[in-house]
């Protein structure tokens, strides 16, 4: 099994930074994908970036330019770094690992940007 912890939430002004970290454990295949996705109250979860074991990445449009993904594999932890928040990025930040064909889910952190 594996098992997604994230962490890193919380309330900050729009204009600030946050940093969320997500830490995989369990059996972690060395050729996967982790992402980021967001869900805010009343809406459907959406894509925010992604990162693959290589390197490659894949940034939303809505904050591209703002948020940068990253990950040490050594830790089999993914990150991201959010800057110039705005209120609309308020939402619960779940984090995903896609490996041998299966995905696995976070419980999600709230991020919350008071404007």
């Amino acid at each position: 099994q594996v098992q997604l912890v994230e962490s890193g939430g919380g309330l900050v002004q729009a204009g600030g930074s946050l940093r969320l970290s997500c830490a995989a454990s369990g059996i972690i295949s060395s050729d996967n994908v982790l992402g980021w996705y967001r869900q805010a109250p009343g809406k459907q979860r959406d894509f925010v970036a992604q990162i693959t074991s290589g390197g490659l990445t894949r940034v939303a449009d809505s904050v591209k330019g703002r948020f940068t993904i990253s990950r040490d594999s050594a830790k089999n932890t993914v990150y991201l770094q959010m800057n110039s928040l705005r209120p609309e990025d308020t939402a619960v930040y779940y984090c995903k690992i896609t490996q041998l064909w299966r995905d696995y889910w976070g419980q999600g952190t709230q991020v919350t940007v008071s404007s």
